[in-house]
């Protein structure tokens, strides 16, 4: 089954101190999916979740942490980065078990998903050299660009239009053109894969409070999640989920278990999408950390 294809337009793909102990956690409650407008992945690389919550060098992604919602028992899917892409892009690893570049799938995904319901997105993508480029280029790498791997969306021309330049990014936001679903890649040094935490963690504290102040972001329900694709290797693959936005409970930990179907799970249930394969349709999606009527 093939899903309608849609306009560029309507191409869908879409934190000073340590945290509180005191703090409200859950071990399992669950809340209702709140229906958000907006919601948006940022998506960093390579960090354990006890390398990121407490860590001095984190001090803006814990102070966001504290003040809205952080998981501590969500899991990455595999290694190395492109089958965790794909799985929060399309609902499964697809057999891929390496960064492979042409190692292209003909699967359906979250982008065919919420262009069939009709729901506007963008993938932005720091330092790609235009919309659509299909290779890897200074510190843009195709392995952390899940959308330029499915062949419906790479292989037309007007479909992935809508993935393009991070800097694109700063222009819809002073337009007031934020789409509805925003997915964001920074470049190898700012998601900590090349560089250090500090400065993945500097970087996000310039485009986080700017995302979360928009109109589209403070004045309407919204969920910003900022997910790392995988572990340093030492872990058993906990990485970090911090949620932000008008949707998401303050001050609150979940202890609920949740991997990268379970977030794409959460997408498709804001929006009442269905399922891409088992996993997501077997996933539970991330509800406790959600207000009910934001």
């Amino acid at each position: 089954m093939r899903w309608p294809r849609l306009s560029a337009a309507l191409l869908a793909l879409a934190l000073a101190a340590p945290l509180n102990a005191s703090a409200q956690s859950s071990d399992g409650a669950t809340g209702s999916m709140p229906a958000p407008a907006h919601v948006a992945i940022i998506v960093m690389e390579n960090h354990a979740e006890a390398s990121i919550i407490g860590n001095a060098s984190a001090s803006y992604l814990n102070s966001l942490a504290a003040s809205y919602s952080y998981l501590d028992n969500y899991s990455a899917v595999a290694h190395p980065s492109l089958p965790n892409y794909l799985a929060l892009a399309g609902g499964d690893t697809f057999g891929i078990t390496s960064d492979c570049s042409r190692c292209y799938v003909n699967a359906p995904n979250l982008s065919d998903l919420l262009a069939g319901a009709g729901i506007s997105g963008k993938a932005y993508m720091e330092d790609m050299p235009r919309p659509c480029f299909a290779g890897s280029a200074g510190q843009y790498a195709l392995r952390h660009d899940p959308f330029m791997y499915f062949d419906d969306v790479r292989g037309d021309p007007t479909r992935c239009q809508a993935v393009v330049p991070y800097s694109q990014l700063q222009a819809d936001m002073a337009a007031q053109q934020l789409p509805s679903f925003i997915w964001i890649t920074p470049n190898v040094c700012h998601d900590m894969h090349d560089c250090d935490v500090a400065s993945g963690d500097q970087w996000l504290s310039g485009i986080v409070p700017a995302l979360l102040g928009s109109p589209a972001f403070s004045r309407q329900p919204s969920l910003l999640a900022i997910v790392w694709d995988e572990d340093d290797g030492s872990s058993g693959n906990r990485v970090p989920l911090i949620l932000a936005g008008t949707a998401v409970k303050r001050g609150y930990v979940s202890h609920v278990p949740a991997n990268h179907y379970s977030l794409l799970k959460t997408v498709e249930a804001a929006w009442n999408l269905p399922s891409l394969t088992a996993n997501d349709a077997t996933a539970q999606p991330i509800t406790d950390p959600l207000v009910s009527n934001p």
